[in-house]
């Protein structure tokens, strides 16, 4: 028996922009004033975002409107 382990998903900020339709220069100014989805910062600097924390940020905006 194969035990497969559930792993959530890491986007790219590449990915969140082009999701979004945005500039990468928003999305950062976005994170600078604590508007955008939680971030996982790597030790060479680059982002990545959880799809489930990337998801519920959109469903929070959902209920927002």
């Amino acid at each position: 028996m194969t035990t497969t382990l559930s792993r959530d998903e890491k986007l790219t900020l590449t990915e969140i922009c082009k999701d979004l339709k945005i500039s990468r220069s928003t999305f950062y100014d976005w994170r600078a004033k604590g508007r955008a989805p939680r971030c996982i910062k790597l030790p060479n600097g680059d982002i990545r975002v959880r799809r489930s924390d990337y998801e519920h940020w959109l469903s929070d905006r959902e209920d927002a409107a």
